[in-house]
């Protein structure tokens, strides 16, 4: 038996050993537990064994307990006590939020829309602390110790429990002075000869895809420039430096301004969504389950940042 098993083992009859104490008797013990009398009988007995030493004197009608017993049942109360505040404490974490929630997510979706809404969420639910961890890396879940991740993009096989909390729509953009100079591409295939912004973790690599004619066309791409940080296109975007394709939540602002033009707009592109992602649904924290179900509130089935861009 595994040594984890045997610690098991030892803690169910240490509780039942202070449970017959605690009743008088093996009958009443067997009761309170809800298991038969002999289970009872045998947890204790195995108890003794393990210890090496008689517990309680026994006869038919009654018991007492040896020095060896009377010792055990001290510190039994301790044990049980503290067995009992942690059932409680663990329960209470699913009839109230409460604890330290960590989540992990983009560097631009975190900064420019996820911590515009955090304060709201702790205010309302004031028992809750967040670690909130924005890295553009794609992070182990369980092996990094998160409660949630919030991902966009197209969802690689996995484990993990992904709920979709609402659209994450593309766009393809280019600065008036980059297009002014060297033309405005009518067709995903007039990208080519053009310079490009590309997104180094982007799922399809080196290719853009549109639905013309109600089919998929990837549209081969050269980027002149990779970056891993959404924002960090945007600029170079907004500079002048080539056609980018962003999702809205970063861009519709800068659209909004003029900084940026919207081409191709005609040419549906692969759809996105943003998800979030946890390891398990069944005995999902309560902690978890508000957070996904108030960020499904937040960012509804349109989202603000598509308003005046998508369309």
């Amino acid at each position: 038996m595994a040594q984890g098993e045997v610690m098991l083992e030892n803690l169910t009859g240490l509780v039942v050993f202070a449970k017959v104490v605690e009743e008088g008797g093996f009958s009443k013990a067997a009761s309170s537990l809800g298991i038969s009398k002999s289970s009872v009988s045998k947890q204790v007995s195995a108890l003794e064994d393990h210890l090496g030493t008689r517990l309680l004197n026994r006869t038919t009608r009654r018991f007492s307990l040896t020095e060896s017993g009377t010792l055990l049942y001290e510190r039994c109360q301790r044990i049980v006590a503290e067995v009992d505040a942690a059932e409680r404490e663990a329960g209470s974490l699913q009839s109230n939020p409460s604890g330290r929630l960590r989540v992990t997510t983009g560097m631009s979706f975190g900064r420019l829309h996820l911590a515009k809404v955090l304060p709201d969420f702790l205010f309302e639910y004031p028992d809750l602390s967040v670690d909130l961890v924005l890295n553009d890396r794609r992070v182990d879940l369980v092996e990094e110790g998160y409660d949630v991740a919030l991902r966009i993009g197209k969802l690689e096989d996995s484990s993990l429990i992904a709920r979709k909390l609402c659209p994450s729509n593309q766009v393809t953009v280019a600065s008036p002075g980059y297009l002014s100079k060297r033309g405005e591409p009518k067709h995903p295939d007039e990208l080519a000869g053009h310079e490009h912004l590309a997104y180094s973790y982007h799922n399809e690599g080196l290719s853009w895809t549109y639905r013309t004619e109600g089919k998929a066309h990837q549209v081969r791409i050269e980027p002149r420039i990779f970056a891993n940080n959404g924002d960090a296109i945007l600029t170079m975007a907004e500079q002048g430096a080539g056609i980018a394709q962003m999702p809205t939540f970063i861009a519709a602002d800068s659209i909004r301004a003029g900084r940026l033009k919207p081409i191709l707009r005609e040419f549906e592109m692969a759809p996105y969504n943003l998800y979030a992602l946890y390891p398990h649904a069944r005995n999902l924290p309560l902690k978890v389950r508000v957070f996904v179900d108030f960020l499904r509130r937040r960012f509804r089935s349109e989202p603000d940042w598509d308003r005046d861009v998508v369309g």
